[in-house]
């Protein structure tokens, strides 16, 4: 995936945005920021976008929100203006590939729908990996490729579009968890269809539980 290439699209995605893709991808953003609410703290969203999940945000979640599409921070402040969004301490433009936050800063760190359009996927995840606290989370929610089926020929034929299309249709969930800092501890398929995963990674170190003995099941 090319830089110049996504900001391009991402400049034609911004307008609609909203109505298309965020449409589909909202149930998974509820749950992404469900669970974060339950553990509080100061929040990194990776890939801020329009802000369409800024809302869901609970009063005492403190929110930082990047994103490296200008087009798609200017819908995002808006609707933080609009909406009086207080715990929104801050969106700004960044790489996502050099984070510019000190070492080990989050509590939880969201990255919804947001990997498979970077370049150097694992490069961001090692950033995540280093702002977050020992003990803290990384809450995922993306698409996977599959390995059988009609849908994983479909998502094989459309992968050399992925710059004019902004998507990685044939990315690998093996991307986004190789980085030792990060542990797995929950993965679950989400509507329409199973199309997305959430994924909770657990950063190594720190006395905060895990999350899964007390919270019901997604």
């Amino acid at each position: 995936m090319d830089i110049t290439a996504v900001t391009r699209s991402y400049a034609r995605w911004a307008p609609i945005y909203d109505r298309t893709f965020g449409a589909i991808t909202m149930m998974g953003r509820r749950k992404a920021v469900d669970h974060i609410n339950r553990r509080g703290g100061h929040v990194l969203e990776v890939g801020v976008g329009t802000g369409l999940a800024l809302p869901l945000y609970g009063d005492d979640v403190t929110v930082t929100g990047i994103d490296f599409s200008t087009d798609m921070l200017a819908k995002a402040e808006k609707r933080v203006a609009d909406d009086g969004l207080h715990n929104i301490t801050a969106l700004r433009q960044m790489d996502a590939r050099s984070l510019d936050f000190p070492d080990d800063h989050f509590d939880s760190i969201a990255a919804m729908h947001v990997l498979s359009v970077v370049p150097e996927p694992a490069r961001v995840m090692a950033e995540i990996a280093r702002v977050c606290k020992p003990g803290g989370e990384v809450v995922i929610t993306n698409h996977f490729r599959r390995d059988a089926g009609l849908l994983s020929r479909v998502e094989r034929l459309a992968a050399p579009l992925e710059n004019m299309l902004g998507w990685d249709s044939d990315f690998s969930i093996d991307v986004i968890l190789q980085d030792p800092r990060l542990t797995l501890s929950r993965q679950s398929a989400l509507p329409p269809a199973g199309l997305m995963t959430f994924l909770i990674l657990r950063k190594t170190g720190g006395d905060a539980p895990l999350p899964d003995a007390s919270l019901p099941p997604i």
